[in-house]
């Protein structure tokens, strides 16, 4: 069924795409009166018909195995009632019809016998069927990956369609313009070798800036559906990304080729020169019109892959570049920065070659040495080991239950060789060969969540570190990763203070879901984008002052765009009654779910009182501690105040650790 998927999608592209580019080869060559060049006119006609009924049928099946698969059974393609659903409930469904409409006008259209004597009448009747073929192919867009792009689907829509336009321009007038220079390239189409000549050079010019167009619109998309390395070459739809550059790098390379080289000898004398290079060209064009249609099958095998942003890539590399790979020492670095300079100079000599008719060959030459020595000199101490999990997703939130649940899977599994505050002290480290890493510093934050997921499920032979692949869950193991993450950035954050270092945001403050009394619970994510928050962990009777004095001023802690969030650090259910009455709290104090905040942001502030401001953009930007009593709120208020004109200096952190 795949494969048959893949057909037929295939089949529906390259014919849209041929109908686009027949159409357009023949705008852009002009009528003629020339007998050569009207019967060729007039094959492309015909085919065009035949092109577009074969887009139609193509279409109909399209559909029907769309709803076999959305059914889940081969049946359902030929029920006209589960057809029916396709076409009404989806997107996709409804933006089949609007070009089915289309390509039935296409059609009908193509089979009307026009007088075309007049030459306004030409234009008008060779027109119609660019901008009917248009508007058959670009709405192909809206029912494909773009429309689930979010938030900017509209963005990703346009460039898919300005994509698929600049693809008929280019890729789809490569066979017809083929046709009409194999046919004025022989003795008896001498006739029409001017119109040809004329033609190839104006397309030249069209496809020049159809495949500027491809490039800049390609770009847009491969960011959009790809977004990073590893998306591109660790997972299906990124390989098939590269498969498809691969097959136009040939392309690009045959059209520079004619370009530059046959079409200027087209204008030549005809029978050594001119018709010679006609026939020549024509051959290259088929070649690069064929390896185009090799690019359409790539194309259908994509929209059938989901996108890469949305699969969890498999780094397929030992290694991966980081500049933590020169923390080694200084000469890491001078090797680094030596080769990169030498690199320059070589990508400076290349792009000199591309300016300069002069010494064009040497300075080419000499520039790729010089790359490739630069390379060679910079990119080994950038290298360092890398895994399948290395860029996986976390499959589990960066929140305080996760990190709870992690601490306890520390403290059961790993304390006893990395020490129950994580600096690798454990007595069970002594009897190992290497002692085991201490956790709290800069480099576990520095390697990706996958690299420890890779750690703790497959463990490190020549450190002994055993594996818990098959001790702890998936889910459990990632827990852990949050944990340790944790660990590292509240080691990281210990010399934060109660001020707010301006403009320097860094330390993403865990999500967590918390209740007040019977009310429904409620997220710290939810305060994103609208609320600064104090995160007060409190107990009691030591914190009561400072709790009244935030009480008896959070009136004015609101209006300056403020929350109070309380959490007993004994996470007593009864907290708000412990409180008592007087001054009367307004602001959230925290019933359920205490335990697990307690047990996280303890990791980052020190009890028995601890403040921790967070801006609206979840970074923990100040940490104050104390033993509870009321203090000078002028310089909260400050620090608050401060926050607020504040420009954004860093994005929303995600939900998940990298």
């Amino acid at each position: 069924m795949l494969a048959l998927g893949l057909a037929v999608r295939s089949t529906h592209l390259a014919c849209s795409v041929l109908l686009v580019g027949a159409a357009t080869v023949i705008v852009l060559a002009g009528r003629s009166d020339r007998a050569t060049a009207i019967q060729w006119e007039g094959r492309l006609l015909a085919w065009s018909r035949v092109l577009a009924l074969a887009a139609l049928a193509s279409g109909l099946a399209q559909v029907a195995l769309q709803a076999a698969r959305l059914e889940g059974r081969a049946a359902a393609a030929l029920e006209p009632s589960a057809i029916a659903r396709v076409l009404l409930e989806t997107q996709a469904g409804h933006v089949w019809l609007v070009r089915y409409g289309v390509l039935v006008l296409l059609a009908t259209f193509l089979a009307l016998r026009l007088d075309v004597e007049r030459r306004v009448d030409w234009r008008a009747a060779r027109g119609e069927p660019v901008l009917l073929g248009a508007a058959a192919l670009v709405p192909i867009a809206a029912s494909g990956h773009a429309a689930a792009v979010e938030p900017s689907a509209a963005l990703a829509i346009a460039a898919d369609g300005i994509h698929l336009l600049a693809t008929g321009v280019w890729a789809g007038g490569l066979l017809p313009l083929a046709l009409l220079l194999r046919a004025a390239g022989r003795d008896g189409g001498a006739d029409a070798r001017p119109y040809a000549v004329l033609a190839a050079r104006r397309f030249s010019r069209c496809a020049l800036a159809a495949v500027i167009t491809l490039a800049l619109s390609g770009t847009v998309m491969a960011v959009t559906n790809v977004a990073t390395v590893a998306g591109l070459v660790g997972t299906s739809y990124g390989r098939l990304l590269l498969l498809k550059i691969t097959l136009l790098l040939p392309i690009l390379a045959l059209a520079s080729l004619n370009r530059s080289v046959h079409l200027p000898r087209l204008s030549g004398d005809g029978p050594t020169v001119g018709r010679p290079a006609m026939r020549r060209l024509a051959r290259f064009v088929i070649v690069e019109a064929a390896l185009a249609l090799a690019v359409l099958s790539v194309v259908g095998a994509l929209t059938l892959t989901p996108p890469a942003r949305h699969e969890p890539p498999a780094w397929p590399f030992a290694f991966r570049l980081s500049l933590v790979g020169l923390e080694g020492g200084s000469s890491a670095a001078l090797r680094a920065l030596t080769g990169s300079q030498v690199a320059v100079l070589g990508l400076i000599g290349m792009i000199t070659a591309l300016l300069l008719r002069a010494w064009r060959l040497p300075l080419l030459v000499g520039g790729i040495v010089l790359l490739a020595a630069g390379a060679g000199l910079a990119l080994p101490p950038l290298a360092i080991d890398a895994y399948p999990t290395t860029y996986l997703r976390p499959a589990v939130p960066y929140q305080a239950a996760s990190i709870a649940t992690g601490a306890t899977l520390y403290e059961t599994n790993c304390t006893v060789c990395h020490g129950t505050t994580g600096a690798g002290d454990g007595p069970g480290g002594a009897r190992l060969p290497r002692r085991p890493a201490d956790l709290r510093a800069p480099h576990t934050a520095q390697h990706t969540a996958g690299d420890l997921f890779w750690w703790i499920t497959h463990g490190i032979p020549r450190g002994e570190m055993p594996a818990f692949g098959d001790r702890l869950s998936e889910e459990e193991r990632w827990d852990l990763v949050n944990f340790l993450r944790a660990l590292s950035s509240a080691y990281a954050a210990r010399t934060l203070g109660g001020s707010v270092e301006p403009e320097r945001s860094w330390l993403i403050a865990p999500d967590f879901t918390f209740a007040v009394g019977p009310t429904p619970a409620r997220a710290l994510k939810e305060y994103r984008g609208r609320r600064i928050v104090l995160l007060v962990l409190y107990s009691l009777p030591g914190s009561r002052a400072r709790l009244a004095q935030l009480a008896q001023r959070y009136d004015i802690l609101v209006t300056l765009g403020a929350e109070v969030v309380a959490v007993p650090t004994d996470a007593a259910p009864d907290a708000i009654t412990r409180l008592g009455a007087e001054p009367r709290v307004f602001f959230p104090v925290v019933t359920g779910g205490a335990d697990e905040i307690v047990a996280a942001y303890r990791l980052f502030a020190r009890p028995p009182h601890a403040e921790l401001l967070i801006d609206r953009q979840g970074y923990i930007r100040a940490i104050s501690h104390g033993s509870g009593a009321a203090t000078e709120m002028n310089a909260l208020l400050a620090e608050i105040q401060q926050l607020n004109e504040e420009k954004v200096q860093a994005p929303v952190p995600e939900e998940h650790v990298h």
